[in-house]
């Protein structure tokens, strides 16, 4: 006997008011912005053992502006690290959620697998001569594996 974790339905206005909170979110971050791998690998990366520092720096910057060449935005810089923390709660909430979805989604997953599985067991089981030989025959294909192909300098070794 099989063990559901997940049993319920997600209902199409639900989905559709999630999609809704989705867009709405995107609506209200106009500025975020997609990164190649390069781009990202390339970038100095501001992280939890970083934040101090940072915040630090616009201190000590803020206090003794004299210091900095004319060419440094120190009102920019605030901005940055303004937004960088106005982000931080949203980003903790938002890879909970991700997770909870991405576990979620596997859960549901796996056991749709493994009812399946059962499914195609007591078909082969009992499919013959029940008029099943086909549908056992197409969830087979599933698992059936593709032979290699033998390249023409392996066959002549």
């Amino acid at each position: 006997m099989s063990v559901h974790a997940i049993s319920t339905t997600l209902t199409q206005t639900d989905r559709d008011a999630v999609m809704a909170a989705i867009a709405t979110i995107k609506t209200k971050l106009p500025f975020l912005i997609d990164l190649s791998v390069e781009e990202r690998k390339a970038l100095p990366k501001l992280g939890d053992k970083s934040r101090a520092f940072v915040s630090k720096a616009l201190e000590v910057a803020t206090q003794n502006p004299d210091f900095l060449p004319r060419s440094f935005d120190l009102d920019e810089m605030r901005k940055d690290v303004d937004l960088f923390e106005a982000m931080y709660p949203m980003i903790m909430a938002l890879t909970q959620l991700q997770e909870l979805m991405d576990d979620t989604y596997v859960m549901v997953g796996s056991e749709a697998y493994g009812a399946a599985l059962q499914v195609y067991g007591y078909a082969k089981a009992s499919g013959q001569g029940a008029g099943l030989e086909t549908v056992v025959d197409e969830l087979g294909r599933r698992f059936a594996r593709k032979s290699r192909k033998v390249k023409p300098q392996e066959a002549q070794v």
